[in-house]
């Protein structure tokens, strides 16, 4: 590589990370109104998405012994609270689910829920980047035998998580907000054992609208920035959804973008006429050498 390639990739690289900051902050802003303002938004249907992809990520596992669950970019814990209760409800045994996440205002609020699960979950080090084992925020549920904890981490930097480790990875509506997102793909396949899912649930760029898709474009476009305002008072962070959206992938790149980062796609599923899609994946086992 000569000396402006360099350069020019140097530069790259440094406004991606300034974007992501930018993007990281907006998350801190709304985390106070995050929750209202989405069940407002998506009139609660996007529970529904969540317990689905919850559902089948289990169901794709085949198993009632699970080592570890990891959510990425898991905000205010909402995929953590469906792990918790599907295990429960269906006698899976969950021995760690961890929630990653940039933003420390929302993970914050992820501390909350979690200690309405059992209160004696501890505070979140403030001074941390990234969580130690001895500060991590953790609490062990009377109802499930399972260790709950929070880490402030990027998707695409898994570095407090070994290799091989981790049966369920999931990350719901945060990879749209991933710059460098291949980069976070890979680090899902080095985490995930072999045979672990991979839970990918978002909203993404339809390259085909049809009539309801415009007509469901025009209210994310022009009225959820409106009401997103009227209920958070920041505008630009609902405007920031829809403009996302379109810079985004679809749901068949995102299989293709699997399949680069070593993990098989398993399952594309759309929610609600395509407002939503999962994309479910899966790392290879690994092949048994017979010579």
């Amino acid at each position: 590589m000569n000396s402006q390639a360099h350069d020019t990739q140097t530069k790259d690289q440094h406004t991606k990370q300034e974007a992501q900051k930018t993007i990281i902050a907006m998350f801190d802003e709304i985390a106070k109104d995050y929750d209202k303002t989405n069940r407002i938004l998506s009139l609660g249907i996007d529970i529904s998405w969540r317990k689905d992809a919850v559902k089948k990520a289990y169901k794709a596992r085949n198993t009632k012994d699970i080592e570890r669950i990891v959510d990425v970019a898991c905000g205010s814990g909402d995929m953590i609270k469906h792990w918790y209760s599907y295990a429960l409800e269906s006698s899976i045994v969950v021995r760690e689910i961890i929630g990653i996440d940039p933003s420390q205002e929302m993970l914050k609020i992820a501390e909350k829920k979690l200690q309405a699960i059992d209160g004696s979950f501890a505070q979140i080090d403030a001074n941390s980047r990234i969580l130690e084992e001895d500060s991590r925020a953790k609490l062990e549920s009377k109802k499930l035998d399972s260790s709950l904890a929070l880490q402030l981490g990027e998707a695409k930097d898994l570095s407090t998580l070994e290799s091989q480790s981790v049966d369920i990875l999931s990350i719901s509506y945060g990879l749209r907000n991933v710059l460098e997102y291949k980069q976070a793909l890979r680090e899902f396949a080095r985490v995930l054992k072999p045979g672990g899912i991979v839970v990918v649930l978002d909203f993404f760029k339809n390259s085909s609208p049809s009539l309801i898709d415009r007509i469901i474009g025009t209210y994310t476009k022009h009225i959820l920035p409106c009401i997103g305002y009227l209920i958070s008072r920041n505008y630009a962070a609902y405007k920031y959804l829809p403009d996302s959206m379109e810079s985004f992938i679809t749901p068949d790149e995102l299989a293709l973008a699997f399949k680069e980062a070593n993990l098989q796609p398993l399952e594309i599923k759309s929610y609600s006429a395509g407002i939503s899609h999962l994309v479910l994946g899966q790392k290879p086992c690994e092949k048994v050498d017979k010579s």
